[in-house]
Protein backbone atom coordinates (compact mmCIF):
# COMPACT_ATOMS: atom_id res chain seq x y z
CA UNK A 1 0.00 0.00 0.00
CA UNK A 2 1.48 3.38 -0.98
CA UNK A 3 1.74 6.19 1.49
CA UNK A 4 -1.03 8.76 1.05
CA UNK A 5 0.21 12.19 -0.03
CA UNK A 6 -0.23 14.76 2.73
CA UNK A 7 -2.46 17.71 1.91
CA UNK A 8 -0.60 20.99 1.27
CA UNK A 9 -1.62 23.65 3.79
CA UNK A 10 -1.30 27.44 3.72
CA UNK A 11 -2.72 29.97 6.16
CA UNK A 12 -2.09 33.66 6.79
CA UNK A 13 -1.84 34.05 10.55
CA UNK A 14 -0.92 37.73 10.82
CA UNK A 15 0.10 40.71 8.66
CA UNK A 16 1.82 43.66 10.32
CA UNK A 17 4.27 46.54 9.94
CA UNK A 18 7.58 45.50 11.44
CA UNK A 19 9.32 48.85 10.76
CA UNK A 20 8.39 52.11 9.05
CA UNK A 21 10.41 55.23 8.40
CA UNK A 22 9.82 58.46 6.49
CA UNK A 23 12.39 61.23 6.16
CA UNK A 24 12.10 64.53 4.32
CA UNK A 25 15.30 66.32 5.36
CA UNK A 26 15.05 69.20 2.90
CA UNK A 27 11.65 70.53 3.86
CA UNK A 28 10.29 73.16 3.67
CA UNK A 29 12.54 74.40 0.83
CA UNK A 30 11.90 71.30 -1.27
CA UNK A 31 8.19 72.25 -1.51
CA UNK A 32 9.12 75.25 -3.66
CA UNK A 33 11.01 73.32 -6.34
CA UNK A 34 9.21 72.14 -9.49
CA UNK A 35 7.85 68.65 -8.83
CA UNK A 36 9.78 66.54 -11.35
CA UNK A 37 11.21 63.78 -9.17
CA UNK A 38 13.18 60.67 -9.99
CA UNK A 39 12.03 57.69 -7.98
CA UNK A 40 14.22 54.74 -7.05
CA UNK A 41 12.55 51.61 -5.67
CA UNK A 42 14.40 48.77 -3.93
CA UNK A 43 12.79 45.51 -2.79
CA UNK A 44 14.13 42.72 -0.64
CA UNK A 45 12.48 39.69 0.90
CA UNK A 46 13.58 37.59 3.85
CA UNK A 47 12.11 34.45 5.37
CA UNK A 48 12.62 33.23 8.91
CA UNK A 49 11.37 29.90 10.20
CA UNK A 50 9.83 30.59 13.63
CA UNK A 51 8.98 26.97 14.40
CA UNK A 52 7.76 23.93 12.51
CA UNK A 53 5.57 25.08 9.59
CA UNK A 54 5.47 28.71 10.87
CA UNK A 55 7.38 31.36 8.90
CA UNK A 56 7.82 35.10 9.18
CA UNK A 57 8.22 36.77 5.80
CA UNK A 58 9.46 40.37 5.64
CA UNK A 59 9.10 42.45 2.49
CA UNK A 60 11.46 45.42 2.70
CA UNK A 61 10.50 48.32 0.45
CA UNK A 62 12.80 51.32 0.10
CA UNK A 63 11.65 54.32 -1.92
CA UNK A 64 13.92 57.30 -2.60
CA UNK A 65 12.66 60.45 -4.34
CA UNK A 66 15.05 63.10 -5.62
CA UNK A 67 14.78 66.25 -7.66
CA UNK A 68 18.06 66.55 -9.52
CA UNK A 69 20.53 65.62 -6.75
CA UNK A 70 18.37 66.99 -3.93
CA UNK A 71 16.77 64.36 -1.66
CA UNK A 72 13.02 64.92 -1.48
CA UNK A 73 12.13 62.00 0.77
CA UNK A 74 13.17 58.55 1.83
CA UNK A 75 10.54 55.98 2.79
CA UNK A 76 11.32 52.54 4.23
CA UNK A 77 8.73 49.92 5.09
CA UNK A 78 9.28 46.43 6.47
CA UNK A 79 5.93 44.78 5.87
CA UNK A 80 5.76 41.40 7.55
CA UNK A 81 3.50 38.41 7.82
CA UNK A 82 3.36 35.17 9.71
CA UNK A 83 2.31 32.20 7.61
CA UNK A 84 1.54 28.56 8.39
CA UNK A 85 2.86 26.45 5.51
CA UNK A 86 2.94 22.65 5.60
CA UNK A 87 3.57 19.66 3.34
CA UNK A 88 5.20 21.47 0.42
CA UNK A 89 8.25 20.18 -1.41
CA UNK A 90 11.40 22.27 -0.88
CA UNK A 91 11.04 23.81 -4.35
CA UNK A 92 7.38 24.76 -3.79
CA UNK A 93 8.13 26.00 -0.27
CA UNK A 94 10.86 28.36 -1.55
CA UNK A 95 8.51 29.67 -4.24
CA UNK A 96 5.84 30.23 -1.59
CA UNK A 97 8.24 32.00 0.81
CA UNK A 98 9.93 34.25 -1.76
CA UNK A 99 7.18 34.88 -4.31
CA UNK A 100 3.67 34.01 -3.14
CA UNK A 101 3.95 35.50 0.38
CA UNK A 102 5.64 38.77 -0.76
CA UNK A 103 2.85 39.10 -3.33
CA UNK A 104 0.33 38.99 -0.46
CA UNK A 105 2.32 41.55 1.58
CA UNK A 106 2.96 44.07 -1.21
CA UNK A 107 -0.49 45.77 -1.26
CA UNK A 108 -0.16 46.45 2.48
CA UNK A 109 3.33 47.93 2.01
CA UNK A 110 2.12 50.00 -0.96
CA UNK A 111 -0.76 51.45 1.11
CA UNK A 112 1.58 52.28 4.01
CA UNK A 113 4.04 54.03 1.68
CA UNK A 114 1.23 55.99 0.04
CA UNK A 115 -0.04 57.15 3.46
CA UNK A 116 3.41 58.19 4.69
CA UNK A 117 4.12 60.17 1.52
CA UNK A 118 0.77 61.96 1.57
CA UNK A 119 1.17 62.73 5.29
CA UNK A 120 4.55 64.22 4.40
CA UNK A 121 2.59 66.66 2.20
CA UNK A 122 3.96 65.29 -1.09
CA UNK A 123 1.97 64.26 -4.16
CA UNK A 124 0.76 60.68 -3.91
CA UNK A 125 2.89 57.99 -5.52
CA UNK A 126 1.07 54.81 -6.47
CA UNK A 127 3.50 51.95 -6.88
CA UNK A 128 2.70 49.64 -9.77
CA UNK A 129 2.08 45.96 -9.02
CA UNK A 130 5.24 43.86 -8.82
CA UNK A 131 5.64 40.50 -10.57
CA UNK A 132 7.22 38.54 -7.71
CA UNK A 133 7.13 35.33 -9.77
CA UNK A 134 9.40 36.92 -12.39
CA UNK A 135 11.74 38.31 -9.71
CA UNK A 136 11.94 34.89 -8.04
CA UNK A 137 12.57 33.11 -11.36
CA UNK A 138 15.32 35.61 -12.26
CA UNK A 139 16.93 35.01 -8.85
CA UNK A 140 16.86 31.24 -9.40
CA UNK A 141 18.43 31.64 -12.87
CA UNK A 142 21.21 33.82 -11.46
CA UNK A 143 21.92 31.29 -8.68
CA UNK A 144 22.27 28.52 -11.28
CA UNK A 145 24.74 30.61 -13.31
CA UNK A 146 27.01 31.15 -10.32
Amino acid sequence: MSEEKKKELFEIQRIYIKDASFEAPNTPNIFYIDWIPTIKLNLNTSANKIKKNIFEIVLKVNLIAKIKEELVFLCDIDQAGIFFIANLSEKRLNHCLYSYCPNILFPYARACISNLISHGSFPQINLAPINFDALYNNHIKLEKEI
